[in-house]
């Protein structure tokens, strides 16, 4: 295209690709195109005008009006196919036609974006092909041969598959086999951390570079424990960025894609033991005031604790289950929902004050005294020997 275009007028000294290159990247950092620009610029350069052979490939946005102006600024001519030569934002019908241009371009990048995604959701649910990313704790990467696409193929490529890995897959058997014995989460970290078995930051550090934790952590077991591929099964985006289409589907392979590590009926009976235990009674415990007290020691915000069939708050100073007993800590804080509540309805002027304290967490006594402290910002900080209200800070 660009060829044909200068026919008669010109020809092209230089020509300058930027492959596997987003077209959203500025040309500025883009390797070629950032390689053009300085050249083009260059005082001893011979190049008086930059032929783009199609627009699409070459911008998106705003990025026309940028170069445009650059190379106006530079005494250099933007040629185009559309425009049938140089392009002058001067005249109307090129100001119209850039303006279609821009907007086909973006509709191009939504179009290839879907069909890259489609494709990729078809492949992990049809063929439970892997396609890339860290392979899960528990497995390693093995060649699965040549690549289906032929001109791959000839190229070299060639499949990956997973495979157990024979340091790391016992450990996740072990994991599961705890779950099932009804073992809690914070326990299992808390046994491997104690066993001093290899997390996955330590078991794969070259591919784990931007995690720098040695020990396990209740959601790291967690992780592990809800993460289908233990079955056998090739997934694909199960945390799905919000859109429509193919990137707000999940793919799970209708196949065996490699060999499972706990039976299907095993991992979904893992997932079910992971929901939260009604409590004795058959009620279900609220807490007027979670999030609204924060430790005046380490600064944390207090957990909500049910204790003795009364809702209570806590703060371990950043002490986790997952920890060995006995390592040195402060002493952990405690406070009573009723007894805060008797003395905020006093400080913050509720009428409606019945004089008995109370745990049922239905009356509306509580939710308006939480109520009250989220309109007015403010938040209860105790320390042990006392409490107070502060302003929530929003900086």
């Amino acid at each position: 295209m660009a060829d044909e275009l200068v026919a008669g007028h010109g020809q092209v000294v230089a020509a300058y690709f930027d492959p596997g290159t987003s077209r959203r990247i500025p040309w500025r950092q883009r390797p070629q195109a950032a390689r053009l620009m300085a050249a083009a610029s260059s005082p001893e350069s011979a190049i008086d005008a930059i032929v783009v052979g199609e627009y699409e490939r070459a911008f998106t946005g705003t990025q026309f009006s940028t170069l445009y102006t650059w190379c106006t600024r530079h005494g250099i001519q933007l040629w185009l196919p559309e425009t049938g030569g140089p392009v002058d934002l001067g005249n109307r019908d090129h100001r119209a036609l850039m303006a279609l241009l821009a907007t086909q371009s973006q509709r191009e990048v939504l179009r290839a974006r879907h069909r890259v995604l489609a494709a990729m959701h078809n492949q992990a649910t049809q063929q439970g092909r892997y396609l890339g990313g860290r392979p899960p704790y528990g497995y390693r990467l093995v060649d699965a041969g040549p690549h289906p696409n032929p001109a791959d193929a000839r190229w070299g490529r060639r499949l990956q598959r997973l495979a157990p890995d024979p340091r790391t897959a016992p450990h996740v058997l072990w994991m599961f086999r705890q779950r099932l014995a009804g073992h809690s989460v914070a326990s299992i970290a808390r046994h491997l951390n104690e066993r001093g078995v290899p997390c996955p930051s330590s078991a794969d550090p070259d591919r784990n570079r931007h995690r720098t934790r040695g020990a396990w952590t209740l959601r790291t077991v967690a992780v592990i424990l809800a993460n289908p591929r233990y079955t056998g099964r090739q997934t694909w985006n199960r945390r799905t960025t919000g859109t429509e289409g193919p990137a707000s589907m999940p793919a799970l392979s209708a196949k065996m894609a490699h060999s499972p590590l706990v039976t299907e009926q095993d991992f979904v009976t893992a997932q079910q033991i992971r929901a939260t235990r009604p409590a004795r009674d058959g009620r279900v415990h609220r807490f007027a005031l979670a999030g609204l007290i924060h430790c005046g020691v380490c600064d944390r915000r207090l957990d909500s604790h049910w204790n003795h069939g009364r809702p209570t708050y806590r703060c371990r100073h950043g002490h986790t289950s997952t920890q060995r007993a006995g390592q040195p800590r402060s002493k952990t804080l405690y406070i009573r929902e009723d007894h805060l509540i008797d003395e905020l309805n006093i400080q913050l002027g509720d009428e409606g004050n019945d004089g008995h304290a109370t745990p049922e967490l239905d009356r509306p006594r509580h939710r308006r005294v939480a109520a009250a402290l989220r309109n007015s910002g403010k938040i209860i900080v105790y320390d042990g020997a006392g409490w107070r209200l502060e302003e929530i800070d929003s900086s």
